[in-house]
């Protein structure tokens, strides 16, 4: 999510409505590009008839510009095909955009999701902030098909946002600050000025908290919430006290890029358009006419010898002391698993040991998440999930995606939020 910008190029973004910024000031490298090229290669590869249509793939392969033109034709018709009625707000509104980026028409799916916005309401005033997300993409989507018509759903939502006293959400905070800055900049004339009052106060209020997560090496949050704290703080019209300094954000990222963290390939479509210069708001603008194939320049792949690899041992703890709940335990277990596995590895063999740790998992555009363990599911209602910790620390990555290290402990904790 981001990059610097001049304040008269931000007040022409606010009167045209647009996007567009320099970000020469903070662009990737050109002997570092390979790099960028070679992420999005791995994100595009993820594409596969059988595979989970992912619309925030789509997203970011159009904004950046796709290389394989066959996996952009697929992933667009998947989504197509999907059922309009049938996913959350959220997935809705970027598969919206995610069609609106391929210029394809998204059909009903607009007034579906109206429709869903103008009956949503949140639970209470301290209704947990990253419930907020999902009708951010929606303010957002809508914000890009009919500004006019989304006017008084946006400000009921801002309100909403003002009310809230949970703790800060960063992915969620970015979100609405994409939705809001698109609602700001495209008022239409002769509206209330309140509405710019209102999105401007929240906007501030935001950016602020965006801003003070800032870590020393740039890192917003965590180093996969700043691909869209990054978008952000590029297009809010409310800039932060504290300067971000944007060079010393992407430096970090492609440090890390090029250590392998970014392989999941949503964490790839989150990071993509900010290395490319892009925000979600450039969505509309994103040009359709044919293109040949591009083959990008990738990274040097150095010559590795193959070993095999050594045993380490995972110690795995499952969970569950909330009241109400059937089954309360608190069981560990020693795995013994190939060096560099994953942590899904790691739960298939304590589960192979152990019936008790039987476990299932739920799709999402993130890889699978663990929805249950030992026959205990997780419940939208009662707000109950499993949470996987490294001692006390919650994991930023999913089971498919983390690598544990030698005599880690893991925990999965039923939580309740």
């Amino acid at each position: 999510m981001a990059w610097s910008a001049l304040y008269l190029v931000n007040f022409l973004w606010a009167m045209a409505g647009s996007s567009t910024q320099s970000r020469s000031s903070c662009s990737v490298p050109s002997a570092q590009q390979p790099l960028v090229n070679g992420l999005q290669v791995l994100m595009e590869n993820s594409v596969t008839s059988s595979a989970f249509p992912n619309p925030s793939v789509l997203i970011a392969m159009n904004l950046a510009g796709a290389y394989n033109l066959e996996v952009q034709k697929l992933l667009t018709y998947q989504l197509m095909a999907s059922d309009a009625a049938d996913p959350t707000i959220g997935q809705l509104a970027l598969t919206i955009m995610a069609l609106t980026s391929s210029c394809r028409d998204p059909g009903n799916r607009v007034s579906i999701l109206q429709g869903q916005m103008e009956n949503w309401v949140p639970s209470s005033t301290s209704t947990q902030a990253s419930t907020f997300y999902g009708p951010s993409l929606a303010i957002l989507a809508l914000c890009q098909k009919n500004p006019e018509t989304t006017l008084p759903i946006a400000a009921r939502f801002a309100k909403t946002l003002l009310a809230n006293s949970s703790p800060f959400n960063m992915d969620t905070g970015a979100m609405a600050t994409l939705a809001l800055t698109c609602m700001y900049n495209k008022i239409p004339v002769g509206s209330e000025e309140g509405y710019r009052v209102l999105f401007g106060q929240v906007l501030k209020d935001i950016v602020e908290n965006i801003s003070i997560r800032i870590q020393d090496n740039g890192i917003i949050g965590s180093i996969y919430s700043t691909g869209l704290a990054m978008q952000a703080l590029s297009v809010t019209p409310e800039k932060p006290k504290k300067e971000w300094n944007c060079k010393e954000t992407m430096d970090t990222i492609l440090n890390e890029i090029e250590q392998g963290k970014f392989h999941n390939p949503m964490s790839i479509a989150q990071i993509l358009p900010s290395l490319k210069g892009k925000t979600y708001l450039d969505v509309p603008q994103v040009s359709c006419s044919p293109d040949n194939e591009v083959q990008p320049t990738l990274p040097n792949q150095p010559t590795t010898v193959p070993t095999s690899a050594s045993n380490i041992t995972v110690i795995y703890t499952i969970n569950n002391q909330l009241r109400g709940v059937d089954l309360l335990f608190n069981v560990t277990i020693n795995v013994s698993v190939k060096s560099g596995s994953v942590l899904l590895v790691v739960l298939e063999e304590a589960q192979r040991k152990n019936p008790m740790f039987k476990f299932e998992t739920t799709m999402t555009s993130w890889g699978p998440l663990v929805s249950s363990i030992n026959n205990i599911a997780e419940n939208v209602h009662h707000k109950t999930y499993w949470q996987l910790l490294s001692g006390k620390t919650p994991l930023n990555e999913g089971v498919a995606d983390y690598i544990p290290f030698n005599h880690e402990h893991i925990t999965a904790n039923f939580t309740q939020y």
